[in-house]
């Protein structure tokens, strides 16, 4: 029982993160993690490829598809790979009534999860200031502004 809880765990972390991975302004790490999980999940038989969907709005108005992936009751999209064209059928259109179970979880708690699980680990990178900064605008701004403006009306 405990392997399914830990599947559960696992589902619900990868959903966690690709929920937050929509509407993050830098997603690339969230989207990857969420990859790995999936393909390690796939690769040790606690997943499964189902089949391939049309993706509901494709880039370049080019007729696309993306692999469904059960893991535990959560299904998910990942890319195809060349493969997956030949052995898995093709389901037709995403059924826009079906939703994945809400279950809470944390972020932090979520990439911890798959971060132990995968072994990719987020590194931050600092970013060099540039002359276009905010506080580079704020001194050449006040540089500039070395009158004084004087009002009869506050007196």
């Amino acid at each position: 029982m405990k392997n399914n809880l830990n599947d559960e765990q696992l589902a619900t972390a990868i959903f966690v993160v690709n929920k937050h991975a929509k509407t993050a302004t830098d997603n690339k790490y969230l989207y990857e993690l969420k990859r790995l999980a999936i393909e390690k999940m796939i690769a040790t038989g606690k997943a499964k490829k189902l089949g391939l969907h049309f993706v509901k709005n494709p880039r370049l108005s080019q007729q696309q598809s993306s692999v469904l992936v059960q893991c535990a009751d959560y299904f998910f999209h990942l890319l195809p790979k060349k493969e997956d064209f030949k052995s898995l059928p093709h389901l037709g259109d995403l059924d826009d009534t079906y939703r994945n179970p809400q279950r809470r979880m944390s972020l932090n708690s979520a990439k911890q999860l798959l971060s132990s699980y995968t072994g990719l680990h987020h590194t931050i990178i600092s970013k060099k200031p540039t002359s276009h900064s905010p506080s580079a605008n704020k001194r050449n701004v006040s540089s500039k502004r070395s009158f004084t403006f004087g009002s009869s009306y506050l007196d």
